[in-house]
């Protein structure tokens, strides 16, 4: 649960989430929606692969990355427990 929380604590990687909601895309085209360096982007594409909130296809030269749904699931119902006080009824599908 750190590796999440640790991916998601960067602006950067926050808003390639955002951006992977609309579908998947290039790192190529996600790229251009920022202005730092190639290098930097694949950093930040290794540490959301690493805590699993994308997944990454290569499709010839490209990769193409999309958003993991099942894993912001678990991620937000787990946060939601975890704010709820002591002797409240758990949300019903969290594990």
């Amino acid at each position: 649960m750190d590796s999440i929380f640790d991916a998601l604590a960067h602006p950067t990687r926050r808003r390639i989430l955002e951006l992977l909601k609309g579908g998947g895309m290039t790192a190529g085209a996600l790229a251009e929606a920022f202005d730092v360096s190639k290098p930097t982007m694949s950093g930040h594409f290794a540490k959301l692969k690493a805590a699993g909130l994308i997944g990454g296809e290569s499709r010839g030269t490209a990769t193409v990355y999309t958003l993991n749904l099942s894993t912001m699931e678990e991620v937000l119902l787990a946060f939601m427990n975890r704010l709820r006080s002591e002797g409240s009824e758990p949300c019903p599908t969290a594990r």
